[in-house]
């Protein structure tokens, strides 16, 4: 196995190990939430988290190698701050919505941080930076919530 497939398949699970806890955690924010169109939203932002992993899982795989299945111990902390900041804010949704928004800046720095990397195949800089815009436009899409309520 070359250290170029090894090199990005780190990366690649790097990455997918960030998509689950964002999907875990969208998840987290839909239960905590009673507004039906934010439910929604975090909904939908937990499928489409779902559907990069298998994304990325797809082309980990295609170089050959191990799919790493953890969930990481800022993710896991990330969520039960969001369970804490549920419980005690007098306004849930507002504050759901900034955690939603600090994590996505999160996640497109991250898919920068990966991208910057000249020797990612093209499927996988073509697939990244598809994921990559679909964040910034929920990214978008959570401000324009934001701003309604």
């Amino acid at each position: 196995m070359s250290t170029y497939t090894e090199k990005v398949g780190n990366k690649l699970n790097e990455l997918l190990e960030k998509t689950y806890d964002a999907e875990k955690g969208f998840k987290k924010a839909a239960e905590n939430i009673e507004n039906p169109q934010l439910k929604a939203f975090f909904e939908s932002k937990a499928k489409q988290r779902y559907d990069f992993g298998h994304e990325l899982k797809t082309e980990i795989m295609s170089f050959g190698q191990k799919v790493d299945k953890g969930d990481s111990i800022t993710g896991k902390a990330h969520r039960a701050w969001m369970d804490v900041k549920a419980l005690f804010s007098l306004d849930n949704a507002e504050s759901m919505l900034e955690e939603a928004i600090r994590g996505e800046k999160a996640a497109i720095e991250e898919y920068e941080d990966v991208l910057e990397d000249t020797s990612l195949p093209s499927t996988t800089a073509t697939i990244l930076r598809s994921q990559k815009e679909a964040i910034k436009n929920g990214l978008s899409n959570i401000k324009i919530l934001e701003d309604a309520r």
